[in-house]
């Protein structure tokens, strides 16, 4: 499951991406728009802002754009930047690897091979959607159904 840290950084770059190229927008207007405290929304554009994909500016016309074109900011990359991978456990993980606690070692597991497919897809899903995609147009939402 995604932390709600991780919703929030997906909403407010979306709200970005949807902005891009007007210039800075106001951390009120993306609080306000996407249902975000803007506390916790000022912490998530920071470290957003520390890892490349935001830039800031303060002041009274300040505000906040991405820096980098949406078709080049995956969904993947915003899971990793606020969860560190894609993976569902630990010993799935590429880049945040570590051995399950009370588990069975990793080539007796058949838990581990189903989690190391489901972080595979899910990346191949994730890193090819770009924050530039009409996502509704790409699944079927079972909400309407």
């Amino acid at each position: 499951m995604l932390s709600q840290k991780t919703r929030y950084a997906i909403r407010a770059l979306q709200h970005l991406a949807d902005k891009y190229g007007e210039g800075p927008i106001p951390l009120t207007d993306i609080s306000e728009t996407q249902k975000i405290p803007s506390k916790f929304l000022t912490v998530i554009l920071s470290e957003m802002s520390r890892e490349g994909l935001v830039d800031t500016q303060r002041g009274r016309d300040g505000g906040y754009w991405l820096a980098l074109p949406p078709v080049d900011i995956s969904y993947g990359d915003i899971v990793r930047l606020t969860r560190g991978s894609v993976a569902l456990t630990p010993c799935a993980s590429r880049f945040a690897h570590e051995q399950c606690k009370n588990c069975l070692p990793e080539e007796e597991c058949r838990l581990h091979r189903i989690m190391l497919l489901v972080r595979d897809e899910t990346a191949k899903v994730l890193d090819g959607i770009s924050l530039a995609e009409d996502i509704p147009a790409l699944v079927d939402d079972p909400a309407n159904g």
